[in-house]
């Protein structure tokens, strides 16, 4: 997809104005303001429903405004040479020259950084000039967005722009790991499979959650939750719930995320599939899924949304 001219200076316009924008990203949309501004940063956790103490990523185009805000080991430039641009935010130090707000780092002394795959999104940044903080375009705790419509019904007429990049085709959030003091640490399971990580950096170490004090995006514990009840790990599902499958011999359910059985089929189809059962049910029962690669993320996002 590619931004039409007079929608990128709209969004551009609104940006430099402290508003907000619904942007494309390979993994999910997000709500995207100026990271440098504290007006902006307060609006999005205004619409979100967010709480400040809960950081932002701020969403970079290219390695000089990267290396600008955070400080870069060797470890970590191997990493982001190795996933960037992609479904990869690194926590690092943040550098003497950081220039993002500290209302969008929750006062932490680290920085949360990724650069986006995403045609358009690299298009909105590269051309704002600044880091743009751009967590998922949902109210806070629901299920992310995988659809520029999503986004719509999720805000309605308090979000002016909406830019339409297609359908993600990741379907879930960036992986995020914390490089710091040589340590790399796993903060948040996603896109990425931490083994593939791994073949970098080697073993990854465990973070400690903290619902008061998160040190990244997307570590509360209830998180991506539908209004309806989530039953995991489903074989046999009640009369009244829907049925979420995974793989072959499901001819009964309602929706399948993979009838073949693909983890990254699944992951795509998170998401939507979960927003589409929760207009019309109560109570959504899920099938097992394989806890290895992407399944790792998908089982992280499906534990907090059964909550």
């Amino acid at each position: 997809m590619n931004i039409a001219p007079d929608e990128l200076s709209i969004a551009l316009n609104l940006l430099d104005g402290d508003d907000l924008v619904g942007m494309p990203t390979e993994t999910v949309y997000g709500l995207a303001g100026n990271a440098e501004s504290a007006a902006a940063v307060a609006k999005i956790y205004g619409l979100k429903g967010r709480p400040s103490f809960n950081p932002l990523i701020a969403h970079i185009a290219g390695m000089e405004m990267a290396q600008k805000q955070a400080e870069f080991s060797e470890l970590a430039l191997r990493l982001a040479d190795a996933f960037w641009p992609g479904p990869l935010t690194l926590v690092l130090t943040s550098a003497k020259t950081n220039t993002i707000c500290d209302l969008a780092r929750a006062d932490l002394d680290t920085q949360a950084l990724r650069w986006p795959g995403h045609t358009d999104a690299q298009t909105l940044i590269r051309e704002f000039g600044r880091p743009i903080a751009a967590p998922s375009a949902n109210k806070s705790g629901r299920i992310s967005p995988t659809t520029a419509s999503h986004v719509r019904g999720e805000f309605g007429s308090d979000l002016n722009l909406v830019l339409d990049g297609g359908e993600s085709v990741l379907g879930l959030e960036s992986t995020v790991i914390a490089v710091l003091n040589e340590t790399v640490t796993l903060l948040r399971p996603g896109s990425i499979p931490s083994t593939d990580i791994e073949r970098v950096c080697g073993k990854l170490q465990s973070a400690i959650h903290d619902d008061h004090a998160p040190k990244s995006p997307g570590m509360l514990s209830r998180h991506y939750s539908p209004d309806a009840k989530v039953r995991l790990n489903v074989t046999e599902p009640a009369p009244d719930e829907a049925f979420l499958a995974f793989g072959s011999d499901h001819e009964t359910a309602t929706l399948n995320l993979s009838p073949s059985g693909d983890l990254q089929e699944a992951a795509a189809n998170l998401y939507a599939m979960l927003r589409e059962l929760d207009a019309s049910f109560k109570s959504i029962a899920i099938a097992p899924i394989p806890d290895t690669g992407l399944g790792e993320a998908i089982n992280d996002r499906l534990r907090r949304a059964a909550l």
